[in-house]
């Protein structure tokens, strides 16, 4: 008897289980959607989905384990894809300009940060990694931008992308780097494995931009003979190279990355990238999900002035940073506000490195969700910004004098837009009132032609 009570209560949590997930999938799916309708990157709305239905609104979803396990997952899988979509072609033609901006980047972030630190006693870590995730932006969010914009082929979008491929290569770096902080500092060791794994990073890329292609064995195995088999060689490739990575004392990340970068540039780039892009995906929305998950909306509202704050001077900081130093690089002022602005925002890397500094002890979890709620924030707000920021850079040239200016150059189509919609909506309430109140008239007038009795005359003796 008690067995079959058992095996009932944990038939029926199974059950809720699988619930749970479909409820999750399709949640996600919808905001992905409703996302693409705004012509907004569909991670967004995976985030979104992961606030609904976390623990803060509806939690629907509380036992986070088995999702982050998934996310990490995925993780590799987007560093794995990543390494094999670089456009090392690409970079290569402009890979002076974008290291120096990625490199400059890095260096002022953590220069501020490191001022910071005496303000608010930071330890030197602490400095380290605020540094770091300041300065990465956001690949999705950024592309999608420049693609909306029609500006992704331009001069300014080319280097926005150079500077993005160029953070996608430093972001190992960094999490290597977090990891040891938290071991207790460099060794002599440790310095020989970092830079190890740096040099070995460096040199596989300049081989590869030459343009040869690595004839890796085993090409059948993914034939039309054993197509069933592609996916999995794909993610065994992947996870061999995370686990030997990881095996050597380096992260797993740094394994996936350089094994995207080898597949990337052989005679296999296109079977695997074919099979493992669905899988990819949905491993992905599994990883921003859990972001939306890991969001206490409770802990942004009790700190939502210094959420904001910290917020804007992050956004400000980087729009100027950007643009000043691509056109103190060289450039002319219109393509670096282009390429400044569309880096405005924090990326999504900035979410592996606060795990790891968790993880490592670099930070408490109180600090990773302040660092969570100001990233989320930022990528929800970046397509705003960049709107805004672009109209606002044309006041030079239009002559603002005052407020209003200000105002008419940054929203005015939006402003007339709503006032437009709002006159439209009124017009239409007040004509569904009078045809109301006609109808009403109408059926009095028609019960007393015809002599219908009131309703409430039924009732009456």
């Amino acid at each position: 008897m008690e067995q079959t009570v058992v095996d009932t209560v944990e038939h029926a949590s199974a059950h809720t289980d699988l619930t749970g997930i479909a409820l999750v999938v399709v949640a996600a799916l919808l905001c992905g959607l409703g996302m693409e309708r705004l012509k907004q990157p569909a991670i967004l709305g995976y985030m979104v989905a992961g606030v609904l239905l976390g623990p803060s609104v509806l939690a629907v979803v509380n036992d986070l384990d088995q999702i982050n396990i998934l996310a990490e997952l995925g993780v590799l899988m987007l560093l794995f894809v990543i390494g094999m979509e670089l456009s090392l072609r690409i970079f290569k033609r402009i890979w002076k300009l974008a290291a120096a901006v990625a490199g400059l980047q890095i260096t002022a972030s953590m220069l501020m940060f490191w001022l910071l630190s005496f303000v608010f006693e930071w330890p030197l870590e602490m400095a380290v990694l605020m540094g770091f995730v300041v300065a990465m932006s956001s690949t999705a969010v950024a592309i999608k931008i420049l693609q909306d914009a029609g500006e992704l082929k331009t001069r300014g979008g080319r280097i926005a992308v150079g500077v993005l491929i160029a953070q996608d290569m430093a972001v190992v770096p960094m999490m290597l780097t977090v990891g040891v902080m938290g071991r207790g500092g460099f060794d002599w060791m440790t310095v020989v494995s970092l830079t190890g794994a740096v040099a070995l990073l460096v040199g596989l890329v300049w081989y590869l931009s030459r343009g040869r292609k690595l004839n890796l064995p085993l090409p059948k195995l993914v034939g039309t003979k054993r197509e069933e088999l592609g996916p999995l060689m794909a993610i065994a490739f992947c996870f061999s190279a995370a686990a030997v990575s990881g095996l050597l004392g380096l992260s797993a990340a740094y394994g996936a990355f350089v094994a995207g970068l080898v597949i990337g540039n052989s005679n296999l780039k296109e079977t695997i990238f074919a099979e493992v892009k669905p899988i990819q995906s949905i491993l992905m929305m599994v990883f921003f999900l859990s972001i939306g998950l890991l969001i206490d909306l409770q802990y942004v509202w009790d700190n939502l002035g210094a959420v904001l704050a910290i917020l804007f001077m992050v956004t400000v900081f980087k729009t100027m940073l950007n643009v000043g130093v691509i056109r103190m690089l060289g450039q002319p002022w219109h393509i670096a506000v282009v390429s400044g602005i569309v880096l405005a925002q924090i990326g999504e890397f900035s979410f592996l490195l606060a795990g790891v500094a968790v993880t490592s002890g670099v930070i408490p979890p109180e600090t990773s969700r302040l660092v969570i709620a100001v990233t989320v924030m930022s990528l929800l707000m970046s397509p705003l910004w960049t709107l805004t920021a672009r109209r606002l850079h044309g006041m030079a040239s239009d002559g603002v004098d005052t407020i209003g200016d200000i105002w008419t150059i940054a929203w005015g189509k939006e402003t007339e837009m709503a006032v437009r919609g709002f006159h439209v909506a009124s017009d239409q309430t007040a004509s569904l009132c009078r045809r109301l109140v006609e109808a009403k008239k109408h059926v009095k007038l028609h019960r007393a032609a015809k002599k219908l009795p009131k309703p409430d005359d039924k009732d009456k003796p």
